[in-house]
């Protein structure tokens, strides 16, 4: 099993049948939805796709993506594609930087530059790790899926081979957000023999439905956290209930839509972020545009739902679990105050192998990429203190 190098080279028919659509967008008319109340406001949309249209440089962004070391190797019969970022001088272990949706690997790398050469960065001090930052099954270069049960469980075995047969690390380190964080606590269930430790921005913990965390269950210094979770709730329902039951239906509408899937991508990007509602200043125009490229260059925005489905439609009518497993892996929870999901400290106190709890001051559920300086530092230094 081998990783081959791979270059990211999109054909510029499929540049101009992009830019053609985007140009031609049949907007749908917008009124009494200044503060997006109704969804993504129609006067911001046409100016960002105008600017897609026009004036953003794919080239320009495919040239600095393919200035990273990118590799691909078939897995379990999937393609999977990677950036594999060497330790500057020695290294202290390697770690796997896992995204989720609607993010991309991109979202991963600023904080594993960070990582991998925290020199160059003006950290002498700083531990140096080898960082592999996977795509996704069915997103963006790891595609096409075109088979049914991936899900964290599977893509977790999956980035266990990766890193041990196919890049040789018997012992490594594991991070991850949204979904990554998902796949990083399946990680940390199921193959704890080799892992050195987990690093959770996403706070989940084993066997348990935040979902059903009432307020009282927070101390009293968290009760930002229902609160923060309980405002940004009705942003959530819509993407998960559709992507979820219909995740199909959904894929045709965006797949043929550029701005279709610019629009269901970018308000999850503004709602979820701690941006204050400007969303290109956190991101920037070029990094909006290139995420939602990556999606739909790819024709990938209908496989990456997919795995919404493959997780929750199994959990919707299972039995009620008799135990509750525990992460026994050293566990670390970087949050973000601007995040959707919270877990009170004493529940990931008894049921992980608690060894750090980072609220930062600022960030929210894309922390990787909002504050990638204090999220690397943060892995760095958790990973640093396991001595390997």
């Amino acid at each position: 099993m081998r990783a081959e190098p791979f270059r990211i080279e999109i054909p510029e028919a499929a540049l101009a049948d992009m830019r053609r659509r985007l140009a031609t967008t049949r907007l749908p008319g917008d009124f009494g939805n200044a503060d997006w109340n109704y969804g993504v406001e129609q006067s911001w949309l046409g100016g960002m796709l105008d600017y897609w249209a026009r004036d953003y440089d794919w080239r320009a962004a495919e040239a600095a993506m393919n200035a990273l070391p990118h590799y691909r190797a078939t897995i379990d019969g999937l393609p999977i594609h990677f950036v594999h970022l060497r330790a500057e001088g020695p290294s202290a272990g390697a770690i796997v930087l896992t995204h989720g949706w609607p993010w991309s690997f991109l979202d991963w790398v600023e904080a594993g530059r960070r990582l991998a050469d925290p020199v160059a960065f003006g950290l002498p001090a700083t531990p140096a790790f080898d960082v592999v930052i996977p795509s996704l099954p069915g997103f963006a270069f790891s595609a096409p899926l075109t088979r049914t049960g991936i899900a964290p469980p599977q893509i977790a075995a999956i980035w266990d081979t990766l890193m041990r047969e196919v890049l040789g690390y018997p012992r490594y380190g594991a991070a991850g957000g949204d979904w990554g964080a998902m796949v990083t606590l399946e990680l940390g269930l199921a193959r704890a023999a080799h892992l050195a430790g987990v690093y959770l921005a996403l706070p989940v913990a084993p066997g348990l439905d935040g979902r059903g965390f009432t307020a009282e269950m927070f101390a009293p210094e968290e009760q930002w956290m229902p609160a923060r979770r309980d405002a940004v709730a009705d942003t959530l329902v819509s993407h998960v209930a559709v992507h979820m039951r219909d995740p199909q239906t959904l894929a045709y509408a965006l797949a043929d839509s550029p701005a279709g899937t610019a629009a269901w991508i970018w308000e999850r990007r503004r709602a979820w972020s701690d941006c204050d509602g400007d969303v290109e200043a956190l991101f920037g125009r070029e990094g909006l545009c290139t995420l939602a490229s990556l999606y739909w260059l790819t024709n990938t925005i209908g496989s990456s739902l997919r795995i919404y489905a493959e997780w929750f439609r199994p959990m919707m009518n299972a039995a009620p679990a008799t135990t509750t497993p525990r992460l026994a892996v050293p566990t670390a929870y970087g949050i973000g105050p601007k995040d959707i999901v919270f877990l009170p400290r004493r529940l990931a106190t008894a049921h992980c192998d608690l060894r750090r709890w980072t609220v930062f001051p600022r960030g929210g559920h894309f922390g990787p990429a909002e504050q990638p300086a204090a999220v690397a530092a943060d892995i760095a230094a958790f990973f640093g203190s396991l001595g390997g």
